[in-house]
């Protein structure tokens, strides 16, 4: 049976950043995003508050500014070449992250097959933000039994690349799963661990396994 791949993107294709903050920078309001990345990190706000308070920081924001921040974002090198090779092999790719719809679905265009992200209006914003709209961890699992079912994968059949706590619950349930730069959250939990700013060699990892 084919397999899908599930990859984080914050930390996890993004190396040591998040999608808010690079987007944030291009908005000169990097310091009070990455204060939000902190207190989302340490459970003081929910991803519905983070999600209203990016929404308010970013009342300026336009596609100009969303185009900037995807370019000029540290990505792990050999991406699109990881998406092209599983795609060869019969296998599925998809981005479920706790980033802006908007940000995340950009990554469709780099081969992809699928990409979830918290739901944000367009931009620039003429709508409010649905704070429900925002994806928690737990969402993360329930994404992921979607796209089995669409690409007709079995939950067995996955493997999930992250590097946070907002992966644990997508780590719990899947079989393999690669610790991308990840910090302690999931020290114990991941099948494999890589360190460094080449996802192929990340994916190499578990190429090889059926």
């Amino acid at each position: 049976m084919a397999r899908l791949h599930l990859f984080d993107l914050d930390g996890t294709l993004l190396h040591g950043t998040t999608a808010p903050v690079e987007i944030s920078r291009q908005l000169g309001l990097e310091a009070e995003t990455v204060a939000l990345d902190r207190a989302i990190g340490a459970g003081l706000i929910g991803p519905p508050e983070y999600a209203a308070q990016v929404y308010d920081l970013w009342a300026g924001l336009t596609e100009t500014h969303v185009t900037a921040a995807f370019e000029a974002a540290p990505w792990l090198t050999r991406i699109r070449e990881v998406w092209a090779e599983i795609r060869s092999a019969g296998e599925y790719c998809a981005v479920v992250s706790l980033s802006p719809s908007f940000f995340v679905e950009r990554l469709l265009e780099w081969g992809a097959h699928a990409t979830h992200g918290s739901r944000f209006p367009a931009v620039p914003f003429t709508e409010p933000v649905d704070p429900a709209g925002a994806l928690s961890a737990a969402a993360k699992v329930t994404i992921a039994d979607r796209l089995c079912a669409e690409f007709g994968v079995a939950r067995a059949e996955c493997v999930a690349y992250g590097d946070s706590s907002s992966d644990k619950e997508l780590f719990a349930v899947v079989p393999v799963s690669v610790a991308v730069n990840a910090d302690g959250h999931l020290a114990g939990l991941a099948t494999h661990s890589y360190t460094g700013r080449d996802l192929w060699d990340a994916y190499e990892l578990v190429a090889g396994l059926s």
